[in-house]
């Protein structure tokens, strides 16, 4: 346990680039202590001491303005930012170094005993307000929007959004972009070794006409200098 107090400390440093310091992190981060306080009711839960495990989440929850049920699985390296207003169900699962963000719920839709809650794989970000609801997997390097409700499977390397939840592609490569800031059109290289392309007859009509009323001008011109 010694080592997983350790490596939430070690998460809040990496991901709150307002941190300072793991002192600072261990006294003032309602987050990390909420975490805290889970890994101990959680022990409590499941060593048969389950009402002094419920009261040590209600505890916490008191002290910080999380709440996270003594059955939920929280891997090391979890991390709850600002903190207010997290709940995460009983048979919720998180994954490690996943971070979750300010009145975020994990919860159920049905009044079931069994499985109900969301499974959160690794490194998953969800954002504030997010409301991920049922026994629904969210894959591994995902993203939930802000205020997102999601209600269906997400598979990974997914960012989703709006309300219900909808999945965007995030494999479509950035657009290139020149020294002045602008797009740069894709231009057609000619290959190697590769005859010409005949002009159509009509542009070649049309270009003859022009050579030869642009020849008729300049003779024009030439009959009244020598005229003058």
């Amino acid at each position: 346990m010694l080592a997983a107090l350790r490596q939430d400390v070690r998460a809040a440093l990496d991901r709150d680039p307002a941190a300072r310091s793991a002192l600072e992190i261990i006294l003032c981060y309602p987050g990390v202590h909420a975490i805290w306080g889970h890994r101990l009711s959680h022990w409590l839960w499941h060593h048969r001491a389950r009402l002094p495990g419920r009261t040590c989440a209600a505890l916490t929850r008191m002290l910080t303005g999380v709440e996270i049920h003594p059955a939920a699985t929280l891997a090391p390296g979890v991390f709850i930012d600002h903190a207010t207003g997290v709940v995460i169900g009983e048979t919720a699962e998180v994954g490690a170094d996943v971070t979750i963000y300010q009145g975020v719920t994990l919860g159920g839709t049905s009044l079931d005993k069994g499985k109900r809650h969301p499974t959160v794989g690794e490194r998953v970000i969800i954002g504030a307000g997010a409301k991920i609801l049922g026994p629904i997997t969210i894959g591994a390097d995902s993203r939930i929007g802000a205020n997102a409700v999601v209600v269906k499977p997400v598979p990974p390397g997914s960012v989703v959004v709006g309300v219900p939840g909808q999945v965007i592609a995030r494999s479509q490569p950035p657009a290139r972009h020149g020294a002045s800031g602008h797009r740069r059109r894709a231009v057609a290289r000619p290959r190697r070794n590769q005859p010409p392309v005949p002009a159509h007859p009509r542009r070649q009509a049309r270009g003859t006409g022009r050579r030869l009323r642009r020849g008729s001008r300049h003779q024009a011109t030439r009959r009244r200098r020598v005229a003058w």
